[in-house]
């Protein structure tokens, strides 16, 4: 659940329209929050247009209120207030896809991102974020997460460069606690498959940077790329046809999961 120090038009809607409901239900701000199990401070917040709701919390007071659908509703409009216009329909169509992958040069993959990890991310960012915008952005991050746990799962597969398990991003802790988060991870969900592709690796098929690649439930094979200045949703057939068949390579060329295993934990070790 994210905040920001700009409350649009939108996020006082949403707002508006939960306060309505919850008084409609005849339910003061202490007694919602108890059935929603959320603090009281929060409910006031997201009443107030300060914080954004999550889609699980538009979902839960849809019910609690009996809102008959009008608060869940709601779930597309906040979904503008939380990702860069450009990301924003990758996202909306990761939440259901059925195959998510991807190959990454410089981070651990978001959807794998221990919460301490995300915040030194988005601290680190430059020109900087403001306290809001990290708290927004940290908040996003963690809830696109729950696609690792849905049913039906998507099948997930990550190509990781060996590099990206020595980058110190928020000091030694914070990556020894991410590295044991992937390894979680990947003991947790059977439909989840992470390869490490080692430095030393002398033949390599993705010089030409990292990609995130998605097959939706209706069969359309996407890719979303990101580059300095921001990032793009590719949809063409014959774009995406290629990098499907590279991403092959590179898994084949990257550690088998279980020797990848074996790698990160003895980083683990290391630090």
């Amino acid at each position: 659940m994210g905040t920001s120090s700009e409350t649009t038009r939108g996020r006082r809607l949403v707002g508006e329209l939960i306060r309505i409901h919850r008084v409609r239900a005849g339910l003061t701000q202490k007694e919602a929050a108890e059935q929603l199990l959320i603090s009281e401070s929060l409910m006031g917040a997201v009443e107030r247009a300060e914080r954004i709701p999550s889609r699980d919390l538009l979902i839960d007071t849809d019910r609690v209120f009996r809102a008959a659908g009008a608060l869940k509703a709601c779930c597309e409009l906040v979904d503008e207030e939380k990702y860069p216009p450009k990301f924003l329909d990758w996202a909306k169509l990761e939440r259901n896809a059925r195959v998510i992958s991807a190959y990454e040069t410089m981070l651990i993959p978001g959807l794998l991102q221990a919460e301490a990890y995300v915040h030194a991310l988005y601290r680190s960012r430059v020109p900087a974020y403001t306290e809001d915008e990290i708290a927004r952005h940290v908040g996003a991050r963690l809830e696109r997460q729950t696609v690792l746990s849905r049913t039906p799962p998507p099948r997930i597969g990550y190509v990781i460069e060996e590099s990206v398990l020595d980058r110190t991003l928020g000091g030694p802790e914070v990556l020894k606690e991410q590295l044991r988060h992937v390894l979680d991870c990947m003991e947790r969900f059977n439909h989840l498959t992470v390869q490490v592709m080692p430095s030393a690796q002398h033949t390599h098929a993705g010089m030409m940077g990292p990609m995130q690649l998605m097959s939706t439930a209706e069969g359309r094979n996407l890719m979303y790329v990101e580059a300095q200045g921001g990032g793009r949703l590719i949809s063409k057939p014959e774009q995406v046809s290629d990098q499907l068949d590279l991403f092959g390579i590179l898994r084949a060329q990257a550690l088998n999961p279980w020797k990848s295993a074996e790698i990160i934990e003895t980083k683990v070790g290391q630090l």
